[in-house]
């Protein structure tokens, strides 16, 4: 697998752990020496993966929390060492771009970063997930 294909299916992961809420999943996701940092919509930015995990426990273990699905993942390598992914989510009835970006940590990508906040004009049809990413 070519790493922009491991980075997506990375991400995929990701959103897959979040919709399930397993947040042991969620910590085997992010990067344990690395520095990580989050910015959830309405939150302030969070660094430090003791901090960041929290705010996923938060998170995901609220039962209020509305689903989230992943689409329109673009994928851009920077380096043999690092990633990052264009994306919308849907949560609920809104629409937010999202940012996750990736590195290898001791070998495997880990994610270092993630970041999402409100998009007000709908870029695709969120119904249905596209061929070619709203980017290109």
């Amino acid at each position: 697998m070519n790493a922009e294909a491991e980075v997506l299916f990375l991400n995929e992961s990701f959103y897959h752990v979040f919709r399930q809420r397993d947040l042991t999943m969620m910590a085997r996701l992010w990067a344990d020496r690395l520095p990580v940092a989050c910015a959830h919509p309405g939150w302030p930015a969070i660094a430090g993966r003791e901090e960041v995990l929290d705010s996923w426990k938060a998170i995901l273990t609220n039962p209020d929390a509305p689903d989230v699905s992943c689409h329109g993942a673009q994928a851009f390598v920077c380096s043999r060492d690092s990633a990052f992914v264009v994306c919308y989510e849907k949560v609920g009835d809104s629409v937010l771009v999202a940012t996750n970006v990736f590195a290898r940590e001791m070998g495997e990508w880990r994610m270092v970063h993630h970041q999402a906040g409100p998009c007000n004009v709908s870029p695709l049809s969120l119904d249905e997930e596209p061929e070619a990413g709203p980017l290109q």
